[in-house]
């Protein structure tokens, strides 16, 4: 591994701003054990320089002769560190002045501030992590939920780019012996077995396939699962998305058209988080404002993955009109959709079968009557959102593509793919597949930051096929 050592030496504070129990300060940089040892004066009297490495020592930190504070400091030598470079890590107390005192003594003989990402992107350099792993430090610190917290520590851990890695390895296999082809091509040589390639070519095709699906997972678990709750107008949809929330999100009136623009807010139902959206009450209205609300209404359907469709108990049949239920049964195709009948404490006979009000086309959807006023059965509403969402339970070994650089980036590379698949078949020569090839291997090379040049090219071949030695 080819270290990319920094001249300069780095400080910040590692833990969030504002006031608490400790901080934590990183310093890293070739300076970083020597201008520590300016200032922390352990209690057992050991030099700072001579300290063991990973291993805290408990002194206190001195400027000018005025102690600042009691800390605990730990060194980490190159390239056994975060950043792999030799770094000091300070604990002390959490007053913003104490850590202020802390860094500005840093500051005054020769460190700089890091930049946001620094201490991320030099690990990144000297290899402790690729690009997507740098990537997933930050879906990390910014989980919410039990699946986005494995989602990033399986990024992080490798297991996502080791799956790259793979695909990648067997493209520059096929890539190799296409060039080869082309080094000898006056002398009719093939090296390329032309169905081995087709079959490599099918079967990185179906894996790509499968992490581009997978998207739709993970970009649900990171964003939350846009949940759609939709109505005509006054059915209670304001009164429900309050309920689910347990706060006062949505103004709720009894006059018609009081949602007038979309409100979202996120909740966590068994550690996935669902983005729950309020549309405006879908109706005809000579209202501009209320129109243009019903509009924006439409554009979030388009993206919700569940609909909560919201009928009142006291109009089931009003709700039921031809041309409401023909808009809606457009709007809901390919979604997960759950009927719920509100106001349920203003009908008298609880128990009566409410499928027969519903239109024939919608009486396989799942029903449950609630009363979003009172809260009855809004937690086994919340339960039938979950079943709904049809995720998988994912764990740390799944890999799944959230990030939207990585997406595109496959999209990409899969065209590429289908290309040299389109040229394969059509029986084409190798000088006209290896533009598609390389451009396959550089897009997937980006995704980790491994990017793929003539050299490793070059490589692979002297490696694998020996020529006359």
């Amino acid at each position: 591994m080819i270290l990319h050592i920094q001249e300069d030496t780095i400080c910040a504070t590692a833990t969030a701003p504002g006031v608490g129990g400790i901080a934590v300060i990183r310093i890293s940089g070739p300076q970083s054990i020597s201008i520590t040892s300016q200032f922390f004066s352990s209690i057992g009297g050991i030099s700072f320089d001579d300290a063991p490495i990973r291993k805290a020592i408990y002194g206190n930190f001195i400027k000018d002769g005025v102690v600042i504070d009691e800390v605990i400091a730990i060194k980490y030598k190159a390239p056994h560190s975060f950043t792999g470079e030799d770094t000091v890590e300070i604990s002390c107390h959490g007053s913003l002045y104490v850590q202020q005192m802390i860094l500005q003594a840093y500051l005054t003989v020769g460190c700089r501030t890091a930049m946001p990402g620094e201490f991320t992107k030099r690990a990144y350099l000297n290899g402790k992590m690729d690009l997507s792993q740098a990537e997933a430090v930050a879906d990390l610190i910014a989980s919410e939920s039990a699946s986005q917290h494995r989602m990033a520590m399986n990024q992080m851990k490798g297991g996502y780019s080791a799956e790259f890695d793979a695909l990648r390895d067997r493209l520059l296999e096929f890539a190799s012996l296409v060039e080869l082809e082309l080094d000898f091509s006056e002398e009719d040589v093939e090296f390329a077995d032309r169905s081995q390639l087709c079959n490599l070519a099918d079967e990185i095709h179906n894996k790509l396939s499968v992490l581009i699906e997978s998207f739709r997972l993970g970009n649900a678990i990171k964003k939350g699962i846009p949940v759609a709750i939709v109505g005509a107008t006054n059915v209670g949809k304001s009164t429900l998305l309050n309920r689910l929330l347990g706060e006062e999100k949505a103004i709720v009136s009894s006059i018609h058209g009081t949602t007038r623009d979309v409100i979202e807010d996120v909740m966590n139902i068994d550690g996935i988080s669902f983005r729950f959206i309020d549309t405006a009450g879908i109706r005809q209205t000579e209202d501009e404002i209320e129109s243009l609300g019903i509009q924006r209404s439409y554009k979030k359907l388009n993206e919700a993955l569940i609909v909560l469709w919201v009928v009142d108990a006291m109009h089931l049949n009003e709700s039921f009109d031809q041309t409401f239920a023909s808009q809606m049964q457009e709007i809901i195709e390919n979604k997960s959709v759950i009927l719920i009948v509100n106001k349920s404490d203003q009908i008298q006979q609880q128990s009566k079968s409410l499928e027969k009000y519903f239109p024939t086309e919608f009486r396989d959807l799942p029903i449950i009557a609630i009363s979003a006023k009172r809260g009855d059965h809004i937690e086994q509403l919340k339960a039938m959102i979950r079943q709904s969402a049809a995720l998988p339970q994912n764990s740390l070994g799944d890999i799944v593509v959230s990030n939207v650089r990585h997406y595109h980036l496959m999209l990409e590379a899969m065209q590429a793919l289908e290309r040299v698949r389109e040229g394969l078949s059509d029986g084409i020569s190798g000088d006209f597949l290896s533009p598609d090839l390389r451009q396959c291997i550089s897009l997937m090379g980006e995704i980790t930051g491994n990017e793929i040049t003539s050299d490793n090219i070059l490589h692979n071949i002297f490696a694998h096929f020996c020529i006359g030695k």
